[in-house]
C-alpha cells in the first residue's frame, strides 16, 4: 500500500510540474508583431511596428539587445525575467539622471543596431521606413 501512495504523490508531484511548465511557457509568449507607439510631447510621427520573430528567427537578436535592467552598468535582464513596457523607466518627457527620454532610448536602441548592418536588414535613415503615417 505504501508503494502505491508514494507512486501516486509522484504521479501528481509530476504532473503539478508540467501544469506549471505549461502556465509559465504560456505567460511568456512572445508576441510575433508588436507596436510601439509614441508617447511624446510633440508627436510627429506615426507608430512603429516591430517583427519580434524577424528579429530573433532570422535576424539572430538576443532578447538582451532590446530588454533590459541595468544593475552596476550591467545588463542582469533575463528572457525568463517580466518584460516592461519602456515607458515604465523612460520618460516621455525628460531624461532623468542616466536614463535616457522614451524617444531617444528608442532612437538610439534602434537605429545603432540597423546603421551596423549599413541597410542590409532594416531601415534607418528614412524616418518613414519604421514609422506608420498617422
Amino acid at each position: 500500500m505504501k508503494k502505491r501512495s508514494l507512486a501516486l504523490a509522484l504521479l501528481m508531484v509530476g504532473a503539478l510540474f508540467f501544469v506549471t511548465a505549461g502556465v509559465l511557457a504560456a505567460a511568456q509568449k512572445i508576441a510575433d508583431e508588436i507596436t510601439i507607439e509614441n508617447k511624446y510631447k510633440d508627436d510627429k510621427k506615426g507608430p512603429v511596428k516591430l517583427s519580434h520573430k524577424k528579429h530573433v528567427e532570422e535576424y539572430k537578436v538576443a532578447c538582451t539587445e532590446c530588454h533590459h535592467d541595468y544593475k552596476d552598468g550591467k545588463n542582469v535582464w533575463k528572457d525568463t525575467d517580466p518584460v516592461k513596457k519602456c515607458v515604465e523607466c523612460h520618460d516621455p518627457e525628460k531624461k532623468q539622471g542616466n536614463v535616457d527620454k522614451l524617444n531617444l532610448a528608442f532612437h538610439k536602441n534602434c537605429q545603432s543596431c540597423h546603421k551596423e548592418l549599413k541597410g542590409k536588414q532594416g531601415p534607418y535613415k528614412n524616418c518613414n521606413d519604421c514609422h506608420q503615417k498617422k
